[in-house]
């Protein structure tokens, strides 16, 4: 724990955790308070920076991931940028809006406490039921930052604590195994993707070239490491890498479906009024239930396209589930051109298992096979929750648990159990970027008290009907994703800021057109 220094705290109205595409789209919808950044690192940009590999791209066209008020210089190319055109971007914006002045670079927190009011018997102030005022004018947290590694510890206090920490990077998802099953008895190297990413680009060539590696994970980080194997294999000399899949996952090759534009399939009001969304009145739930034979339909009409397309039956790729499962979880995954041109060529194979070991020359599988490997890289994700938890002081640690899995916040933001405090960047859509940047403006506007949250009760409510959408749409719920009903999460986000939740010229547009970042500018 980190002890305090003689010298005064440092106050200030905001604190924000974390400079990645959430940090910074919350300093700069809340410049006018002049917050206060902390970021662990020496640039901005989060997971662009500390988790990407050499060829990752981006998983969308360019106005699909941009800011309200900050276009792309291209963005009318249909191509995906790569991970260091999506971070020049974001230091642009960062730079044209003086981001960076609130920012403090290689500074960790390492530990937060709470610091407002308790009763005499230890619980929070304030009118039971009613969340308190934002800004009261006084401290509410205290933040410990460690700086430059030194050892010293600098304190500061703030009002109101925004965390963007995310749910990706830092701490990696290891899989646990049986005793003398694990990775202390393979000879080989054992490395977890937030390891290879810290690999330069002829370093994670010598660790791949003519060796045999086993990727384990199949969605967007297990695809693109298997991509940079086969890669640096190439020629005669070059070794196969093997993908071992426990749950296989949609993946499509483009955004277009039997020459329809992929929108008109989820990202339109009238496509979502197909789907389960909150606040349903019983009419509209009504009409949900006996539409989703048309719904069914439309996953159905995506998969034998996909089906098509790709050879999924032929190296045993196609999922158990329905392609909407995947898309309302957020998991549908562009795969990488000549991904299935390599596996043709036999550079990348497959092997699916339930369950898997480690032995001392491979991988062992519950069907009594091994499989033979030098370099075994993880693409088993990321710990998100295990990083607040690890500055979260109790109680509000074990808030963070909920039956479901899922953090339980209120708009994606706030806790309503945790006082002063938000959380941007822990929930998911097709747009993370947008959907960040939706909270922050909401966010800036309840801080600035143009609006009134409603009562805790009605949070937790509104939390648990999200909640139930989501566990009706798809198994994989847990990640929190709102891309089915991201519509009509934005007009009650938009309703609640006072503002008009129709965004668009005339109602031709408002059914079919696609929304996106543009249709939320403030003056719209």
């Amino acid at each position: 724990m980190a002890t305090s220094m003689e010298n005064p705290l440092i106050s200030s109205k905001i604190g924000i955790i974390g400079a990645g595409v959430s940090g910074i789209a919350a300093a700069k919808q809340l410049s006018h308070h002049n917050p206060v950044v902390f970021e662990a690192s020496d640039s901005i940009g989060g997971v662009w920076r500390s988790c990407s590999y050499h060829s990752t791209k981006l998983q969308s066209a360019r106005k699909d991931y941009e800011f309200t008020d900050f276009f792309w210089p291209n963005r009318e190319d249909s191509g995906f940028p790569s991970h260091t055109e999506v971070l020049e971007y974001l230091e642009s914006y960062a730079k044209h809006f003086d981001v960076l002045k609130h920012v403090r670079f290689n500074s960790k927190v390492v530990e937060v406490r709470f610091v407002g009011e308790r009763t005499a018997t230890g619980e929070l102030t304030g009118n039971p039921g009613e969340y308190e005022r934002p800004l009261q004018g006084k401290p509410a947290w205290e933040v410990a930052v460690q700086t430059n590694g030194s050892e010293n510890i600098k304190w500061y206090a703030f009002e109101f604590l925004i965390v963007c920490t995310g749910k990706y990077g830092d701490v990696p998802k290891i899989p646990v195994f049986p005793h003398n099953k694990g990775p202390e008895v393979f000879q080989g190297k054992v490395l977890h993707a937030l390891d290879y990413c810290k690999l330069d680009k002829e370093a994670a060539t010598q660790l791949l070239q003519g060796k045999k590696v086993a990727v384990v994970g199949f969605k967007k980080s297990g695809i693109d490491l298997a991509m940079e194997c086969a890669e640096a294999n190439q020629g005669p000399e070059g070794q196969p890498c093997t993908m071992v899949l426990r749950t296989v996952h949609w993946t499509v090759p483009h955004y277009r479906v039997w020459g329809l534009p992929f929108f008109l399939f989820y990202s339109t009001r009238f496509s979502q009024f197909l789907h389960g969304r909150p606040n349903q009145s019983f009419l509209k739930a009504l009409l949900c239930y006996l539409l989703s034979p048309v719904r069914q339909g439309v996953s159905k009409f995506i998969e034998s396209y996909l089906l098509w397309k790709q050879p999924l039956q032929k190296y045993g790729l196609k999922p158990d589930h329905r392609f909407e499962e995947d898309y309302a979880s957020c998991q549908m995954a562009i795969m990488p051109e000549n991904f299935f041109a390599e596996a043709d060529k036999g550079k990348i194979m497959f092997k699916r298992t339930s369950k898997w070991w480690f032995w001392r020359g491979g991988i062992e599988f519950d069907d009594n096979s091994k499989l033979e490997a030098d370099v075994v890289l993880l693409a088993t994700g990321y710990d998100g929750k295990q990083k607040l938890k690890s500055i979260l002081p109790e109680p509000f640690r074990s808030l963070l648990e909920y039956p479901s899995g899922i953090i339980p916040l209120y708009r994606g933001t706030i806790h309503p159990l945790i006082p002063n405090m938000a959380f941007v960047g822990y929930i998911e859509s097709v747009s993370n970027l947008h959907t960040a940047e939706m909270r922050s403006i909401w966010l800036a506007r309840f801080i600035d008290e143009k609006f009134k949250l409603p009562s805790v009760e009605e949070m937790i409510e509104q939390i648990s009907r999200e909640m139930e959408v989501m566990k009706k749409s798809t198994r994989f719920y847990k990640r929190h994703c709102i891309s089915t009903f991201s519509i009509n999460h934005g007009d009650e986000i938009c309703e609640e800021m006072g503002w008009n939740h129709w965004r668009k010229n005339n109602w031709l547009s408002e059914a079919f057109s696609p929304y996106s970042s543009q249709d939320y500018t403030e003056g719209n």
